[in-house]
């Protein structure tokens, strides 16, 4: 089986990472704020603007994609379905990220670094909108699609009900998913259970 995993809100908490650390910008720069579960958008999760938004991503974007860690055990899980003879795709728009300054054009020298000091393994990293001619429709499902993904494990609640049209899919459990369900789609809560659920689809 080939699996896609998505790296923000699969292999990394995001949802709690802009708990901590947009709290922590809000206060810093002394910004009312309150935080409010349930949204995708980090402007709507904190009750700022979207150019405190943007400020905040230029000053914590580098500390989350080199030194926040991955999710409990998904080194182990991921190390024990590659054992079991299944492909792993890292399926990711952290292409589309902006970094500045002298860090501007390393994000994939950053997701690569990133992967190994967590120890994360993996048969390829498909950064999407990076081939647009081939994939036409610019989405995530085309790239699953292009990529011959059989099952996919991502957050994103746009992309959960997008890839649900044409194949399995894992929904990694947060606020701003909760009410996400339907055909083809499965919740997940940590990376034993999303083990659990591919082995029973298997």
């Amino acid at each position: 089986m080939r699996i896609g995993i998505d790296i923000d809100g699969v292999l990394t908490d995001l949802e709690k990472y802009i708990y901590d650390y947009g709290a922590k910008y809000c206060i810093e720069n002394n910004l009312m704020y309150k935080i409010t579960p349930g949204y995708y958008e980090e402007r709507k999760v904190l009750g700022i603007s979207a150019e405190n938004e943007e400020k905040f991503w230029n000053n914590y974007l580098k500390k989350y994609v080199t030194e926040y860690k991955a999710r409990a055990n998904a080194s182990e899980v991921i190390k024990k379905l590659k054992e079991e003879g299944n492909e792993i795709y890292l399926v990711t728009a952290r292409n589309e990220w902006g970094l500045t300054g002298e860090d501007y054009g390393k994000m994939k020298q950053f997701v690569t670094k990133w992967l190994e000091d967590n120890d994360i393994i993996y048969d390829r990293i498909v950064y999407t909108n990076e081939d647009k001619q081939k994939y036409t429709e610019g989405s995530k499902l085309s790239y699953c699609i292009g990529n011959y993904i059989d099952i996919m494990i991502e957050d994103s609640p746009k992309n959960v009900k997008e890839l649900a049209k044409k194949m399995p899919v894992l929904c990694y459990h947060s606020s701003y998913n909760a009410n996400i369900a339907g055909r083809n789609i499965k919740r997940v809560y940590s990376w034993y259970d999303i083990y659990n659920k591919i082995k029973n689809i298997k």
